[in-house]
């Protein structure tokens, strides 16, 4: 299949790509730093009563959902599933023009 994007489209896609991805390792470290001091936390204060399992939860959630958009659409799709889909926009746009 031919690309359909010049070289500074590829790089504008991957430098997204890159922040993103960025970004999910960072949200993924904060977790790692956050959640054991909310342990600390709830465990010096009410060690009858373990709260810290809704955040740890909630927020373990967020990261779940944050990593499938990161690294998982192209499970579903495939990796040239935008591609394709350009090139039929494209496509149906130039047949409505003529």
């Amino acid at each position: 299949m031919k690309t359909l994007y010049t070289e500074e489209d590829k790089y504008i896609r991957a430098k997204k790509r890159v922040e993103n991805i960025k970004g999910f390792y960072a949200n993924l470290l904060a977790y790692c730093l956050v959640i054991p001091f909310l342990f600390f936390i709830n465990y010096m204060t009410s060690p009858h009563y373990y709260w810290f399992w809704w955040p740890m939860f909630g927020w373990g959630i967020g990261i779940a959902f944050h990593a499938f958009g990161v690294f998982g659409h192209n499970l579903l799709f495939g990796k040239d599933w935008e591609d394709r889909k350009i090139k039929e926009l494209m496509d149906k746009d130039n047949r409505t023009k003529f």
